[in-house]
């Protein structure tokens, strides 16, 4: 099943990509946005716990 899976998640990228160039770069920038977000409020309260 987990086989399966993983090989309809590829073929579903690959179509994607493939078919929705531009849908597939605005979902990579987004979470590529998310990310950085993320780190960037991970670093603010490390700094602020540690300067306190």
């Amino acid at each position: 099943m987990k086989k399966i899976l993983i090989w309809g998640g590829v073929a579903f990228l690959v179509f994607f990509v493939a078919f929705r160039p531009n849908e597939a770069s605005d979902v990579v920038g987004n979470l590529a946005g998310g990310i950085l977000d993320a780190a960037n409020g991970f670093a603010a309260f490390f700094t602020n716990l540690v300067t306190g």
